[in-house]
């Protein structure tokens, strides 16, 4: 007499299927000493709704002949989230997160907001996910098991950056120059390169970042901006420009 599944959340609600044979007219449905709900019954099948409980239990049918032999059903707890291992990105998705926590080996989907992804599960403890696009702000994160569904993550969509002008546009070979580059979505930038050198930078606004060049050799490079949401590029933003010599 197979059960499916054989494994449910905790709080109960799990529809579960009993088949075998002789089971019309089932006037009960035992999960260890607790009643489940019968949704439907015929001669070879019983549907309920399987009510709360913890770890392994018991099923038993229950017709006028009799009560069957039992079969085991596992509760399965709610899961657990520990840690996300980055709390923002693009806006149109693409990157991959991990989390870490403990119940998450049937996990099902994550949901960032109303966008559901399926995870893949690395173990009990860690899942990883593709987080699927979505409109720039924050919206929650929750997993779904077979034990049920747990919230209590925030993650934030960020827009790609864009560079509408930089001041000034040119500056000595040996560096030092403060530039300041203007455009949106700037809040979150991680690195600025000219020429694909790292140059040291801070953030004033959205809007707003204030860099210092690097030496480089004469000539226009590209000026990139590198945030949570992407990056955006100047090409031939720059320009490098030798000094007098005498």
């Amino acid at each position: 007499m197979p059960i499916t599944p054989s494994q449910g959340s905790t709080g109960g609600g799990t529809t579960v299927v009993i088949t075998g044979t002789s089971l019309s007219n089932a006037t009960a449905v035992r999960f260890g000493s607790k009643l489940a709900t019968i949704t439907a019954n015929t001669p070879t099948s019983v549907t309920v709704t399987s009510p709360s409980g913890s770890g392994t239990v018991g099923v038993t049918v229950t017709t006028a002949a009799g009560t069957s032999n039992p079969l085991s059903f596992y509760y399965i707890g709610a899961p657990f989230k520990a840690s996300l291992s980055a709390d923002s990105g693009p806006s149109g998705g693409g990157n991959t997160v991990t989390i870490t926590g403990s119940g998450l080996a049937t996990a099902s989907s994550v949901a960032f907001g109303g966008n559901d992804a399926t995870p893949t599960i690395t173990s009990d403890s860690v899942l990883s996910v593709t987080v699927p696009a979505g409109a720039a702000g924050s919206v929650g994160v929750s997993v779904t098991t077979t034990g049920g569904t747990n919230n209590g993550f925030s993650y934030t969509y960020v827009d790609a950056p864009t560079i509408t002008s930089l001041t000034p546009t040119s500056g000595s070979t040996s560096g030092g120059t403060a530039v300041t580059i203007a455009g949106t979505g700037l809040s979150t930038t991680q690195s600025v390169t000219f020429d694909g050198v790292t140059a040291p930078f801070s953030v004033i606004n959205s809007e707003t970042v204030s860099a210092v060049t690097p030496p480089g050799a004469a000539g226009a490079v590209d000026v990139v901006v590198n945030t949570s949401g992407g990056s955006a590029t100047e090409v031939d933003g720059y320009t490098y420009v030798t000094g007098p010599g005498i």
